[in-house]
């Protein structure tokens, strides 16, 4: 069970085209969003439907498949952990993220309705 903490695993679409950063020296950072969804019955047995916005970070050779391939829209599966950090804002107010640092992507979808993986 020791692979088991913190892990997330999540399915879901991609919300923005990914924001590539390439660093002196060639390492490179995807920033971008999925957006899961779920349906269910509320209280009074109407349908109930909810969308969750999650932020998603990949570095290195991820980061070089996820600007070649994911795009807006496209239905992804992923697998990372969860990973929190604060920052200032151009404010001076402290800021709080929590975000998945991905460690595999699954393509889902396309033309010829196959899935594609890559792990890190």
């Amino acid at each position: 069970m020791k692979n088991m903490r913190n892990s997330v695993q999540i399915i879901g679409n991609v919300g923005n085209v990914p924001e590539i950063v390439e660093f002196k020296g060639g390492k490179m950072v995807a920033r971008f969003s999925v957006a899961t969804h779920e349906t269910f019955k509320g209280a009074g047995g109407e349908k109930v439907e909810s969308t969750c916005w999650h932020q998603v970070v990949a570095w290195g050779s991820m980061a070089g498949y996820i600007a070649k391939h994911v795009t807006k829209g496209r239905t992804i599966a992923l697998e990372g952990k969860l990973s929190s950090r604060s920052f200032e804002d151009r404010n001076g107010k402290k800021r709080y993220v929590t975000e998945i640092v991905a460690s595999d992507v699954l393509l889902a979808g396309g033309k010829r309705k196959a899935l594609e993986t890559v792990a890190q």
